[in-house]
């Protein structure tokens, strides 16, 4: 039922959670006053699925998160980039392919394909972009701007999107129905976050919501 690159990271769960340990490496938080599960990824994974009871969720800094689902099947998900775009998927001498804007763009849409979605059909979701700091290499801008102009010369429509900003974003997805509630994060100090993606997302992960919550159906 889900697709990923790599194991999801693990949060502490709140009071009254569950965690529930797959023998497919993913962990679920079994939220009782919601009676869903939490699934969450970081920069490099993706993760589909068609379980009405699930819920992809990821914090966003400059990454990008694309949401996408075929609603005929109610099977998709959601993946999370740091980068635009590679021709290698070679980062740093590192093979990471999954964290190039066009890989995980191709990954999340063929997996989703791979089970009988149409891609005329399918209803795409983006979130973050944020630039966080106030340097000069506005990578939030550049991730943006790569999804958009991917999408375009795919000639795939967008159903919804909150692109840019310098606020962090707590996204959650529910492929089964296509509702995103998306939380803005406190406004951060970039310079303190430092320019990277994982340094923005080891901040971003403490950093309280201000109750600015917006869902998109």
């Amino acid at each position: 039922m889900s697709a990923a690159t790599a194991k999801s990271f693990h949060q502490e769960a709140r009071t009254g959670e569950k965690r529930d340990e797959r023998s497919d490496g993913w962990s679920r938080i079994h939220d009782p006053r919601t009676g869903l599960y939490a699934v969450r990824i970081r920069p490099g994974e993706f993760y589909t699925t068609a379980d009405k009871n699930e819920v992809v969720v990821t914090i966003l800094g400059s990454c990008v998160a694309a949401c996408i689902r075929d609603p005929r099947t109610g099977y998709g998900g959601m993946n999370h980039f740091m980068l635009p775009e590679s021709a290698a998927g070679d980062w740093n001498g590192v093979s990471a392919a999954m964290r190039y804007g066009n890989f995980a763009m191709e990954a999340l849409i063929n997996a989703i394909l791979a089970r009988g979605g149409l891609r005329s059909e399918l209803e795409i979701k983006l979130f973050g972009g944020s630039d966080l700091s106030s340097g000069s290499q506005a990578v939030g801008t550049s991730n943006a701007d790569f999804a958009l102009r991917y999408l375009e010369s795919e000639g795939l429509r967008i159903a919804a999107q909150d692109l840019g900003g310098n606020r962090g974003r707590r996204v959650h997805y529910r492929p089964s129905t296509g509702k995103v509630d998306r939380q803005l994060l406190k406004a951060t100090d970039g310079s303190a976050i430092g320019t990277a993606e994982r340094n923005y997302n080891a901040s971003l992960r403490k950093a309280p919501i201000e109750g600015d919550i917006e869902l998109f159906d």
